[in-house]
């Protein structure tokens, strides 16, 4: 069945399951937006209807939590999120609204979006990103829906080959069977490669709505300092030849730029004045090049490849990814790319790049010098590693594939894993150490700690003893809470009496980190890799983060005010206040962000 309806869509869906649907829908960027919300529409309508979805990562514009966050958003929000539709089942439960016919179940959320929504909280399933399959399988999926690419009778998976593809695998295995409902979109790019595409005749249901809506644009967010230096320091750290994953956010996008800047034989001088003490990095160009297998395909690898860092091919590829939920621009590239330079690009399953099983002697060969580069919430002083949730069980996002990868960097010969962290935080206004004595909940367990690197340095600890752990973690922990953990380490009987931490180690302070850093600005840019954000919005982005950590406690709050009327104004003061609307207001917190603006251009700590 072909159709322009979405409701005539939903109903051959229900009459083809008997109302009873059981729904694969993809996470991120492949779920069909219009097609999955006339499903939840009509069971809505309908109590006699039963739908259980199974998904993960369901993307969402943001909602501003607050007057100052809606004025610099609202006028920006298509530009720089898409004009991408509200999923109707997330609405639902963020309303507490849900209809109990219908159930939602996530394994991997969008990174703090869902914190504090109960229903969501109360279905989420911890798995790793190789098992989901497996959770999937069990629940007996009887229609996948996907947003797909659609070319000379094919469908391409595109962004999305992670789980869908071994779905097809066991349907053509005959071990489960389920109708497809596909939903083409005309900018979603047409990957090519075994896993990415079908035959026409692998539908029976598509729905055509052309341009309906604008495909979901991720946020690149401003690299800071401390992001800079461990994309410096994890630069040093990849051998030319070898195998590369990296993951999403601003880390991610820092450690590609390093990558760049090595290749341009840029990163040595930058180095060279380090003012930390990391040892034993390599800084040559990369000769050879690297080969990518990674379970997203994020903006900064699509650089490196197309800039030829990431050039390695194993049968004629470069780059093995699963999925991908990136800008527009992204998207853009990828469907401009020349037939023979994507074909380098292989959209694969995550039961192809998170593990080894299956052609394992292949994958042995191929992932040579392997290192996964991973980012954590925090990292206990012995090496448990928390990247998914709080200490009240809250989950921030989930495991997803990282321990997948500190997996197999064990596995593999000469692999290694290298969580990255900056080494502190703001939280109500206060500056917490992310190294912490213990962490509340623990993603990798300790005895897989390998490496862990904060803008402060590197610290390797795969085989070593406790203390020597301990120490090495210290070393690159901020300095205003080394004293505290090396007495904690102490008094547990981890660390010797006598013991003292190295002097080069007793210096690590942001004003000592922008120090080496302001030498070389002009290689580090803030978005390295560009964004949406428009000039105006790049200048005022630092003062609203300013304004949200210092204005979260009182003597803040009277630090900001005070430099409201007290501080020199900033040079673009009128403008950036122009465009917040505050062009006249006294409010508060219009003297706030003013205050914000002038402690900002002043540099103040």
């Amino acid at each position: 069945m072909r159709t322009t309806d979405p409701k005539a869509a939903a109903d051959e869906i229900i009459a083809a399951t008997g109302g009873d649907i059981r729904v694969a829908l993809p996470l991120g960027l492949g779920k069909p937006v219009t097609l999955i919300n006339a499903l939840v529409a009509r069971a809505c309508e309908d109590p006699s209807i039963r739908l259980s979805i199974f998904t993960a990562l369901t993307l969402e514009r943001p909602k501003p939590s607050s007057d100052m966050e809606r004025r610099f958003l609202e006028p920006a929000m298509d530009r720089l999120f898409g004009a991408y539709p509200e999923l109707l089942y997330a609405r639902l439960m963020r309303e507490n609204r849900l209809p109990a016919n219908i159930e939602v179940a996530e394994f991997f959320l969008l990174a703090g979006r869902w914190l504090g929504v109960a229903p969501m909280q109360q279905r989420y399933i911890s798995a790793n990103y190789t098992h989901a399959l497996d959770v999937l399988v069990n629940r007996k999926p009887n229609v996948l829906v996907q947003l797909v690419a659609e070319r000379d009778g094919q469908f391409s998976l595109s962004s999305n080959t992670d789980i869908s593809a071994d779905l097809f695998r066991l349907r053509h295995a005959g071990q489960i069977d389920f109708l497809a409902a596909l939903e083409p979109h005309p900018e979603l790019p047409f990957m090519e490669g075994e896993a990415a595409v079908l035959a026409g005749d692998e539908a029976q249901v598509v729905l055509d709505t052309g341009d309906s809506f604008e495909l979901f644009s991720a946020v690149r967010r401003p690299v800071s300092d401390a992001a800079h230096a461990i994309g410096l320091h994890v630069s040093g750290l990849i051998p030319d030849g070898g195998t590369l994953q990296i993951g999403i956010g601003s880390i991610g996008d820092a450690v590609a730029h390093a990558l760049l800047l090595r290749d341009r034989g840029a990163v040595g001088a930058i180095r060279s004045d380090c003012p930390f003490p990391v040892k034993g990095s390599d800084d040559g160009r990369f000769e050879i090049g690297l080969h990518a297998v990674t379970e997203m395909l994020v903006g900064g690898l699509l650089d490196l490849f197309e800039k030829g860092v990431v050039r390695r091919e194993v049968d004629g590829v470069a780059i093995n990814a699963g999925f991908f939920v990136e800008t527009r621009d992204v998207y853009r590239r990828l469907r401009e790319m020349p037939p023979e330079t994507g074909a380098r690009i292989a959209m694969q399953p995550v039961s192809f790049t998170n593990q080894l099983y299956g052609d394992e002697a292949a994958k042995r060969a191929a992932r040579v010098d392997a290192r996964f580069v991973n980012g954590a919430m925090q990292v206990s002083c012995l090496g448990d590693v928390m990247s998914d949730a709080r200490s009240d069980g809250q989950v921030v996002s989930g495991v997803g594939g990282q321990f997948n990868f500190v997996e197999q960097a064990f596995a593999l010969h000469g692999a290694r894993s290298i969580i990255t962290l900056p080494s502190t935080r703001k939280t109500h206004g206060k500056t917490v150490s992310n190294i912490r004595w213990e962490v509340a909940a623990t993603t990798v367990p300790r005895h897989m700690r390998d490496i862990v690197v904060t803008e402060y340095g590197v610290a390797d600890l795969r085989g070593q003893p406790d203390a020597t752990v301990i120490a090495r973690l210290i070393a690159i922990a901020d300095s205003r809470f080394q004293d505290k953990m090396i007495a904690r380490a102490k008094s547990a009987g981890k660390l010797p009496g006598d013991f003292e931490l190295p002097e080069d180690a007793r210096h690590n302070r942001p004003a000592r980190l922008a120090e080496w850093l302001d030498g070389h600005r002009d290689r580090l840019p803030s978005f390295p890799f560009g964004t949406d954000f428009d000039e105006t919005e790049r200048s005022l982005l630092p003062a609203l983060e300013r304004l949200q950590h210092e204005a979260a406690t009182s003597r803040g709050r009277l630090i900001l005010l005070w430099a409201a009327f007290g501080a020199r104004a900033h040079p673009q003061e009128r403008a950036l206040m122009a465009r917040m609307g505050f062009e006249r207001a006294r409010s508060l917190d219009a003297l706030a962000l003013r205050g914000a603006l002038r402690r900002e251009a002043q540099g103040a700590s």
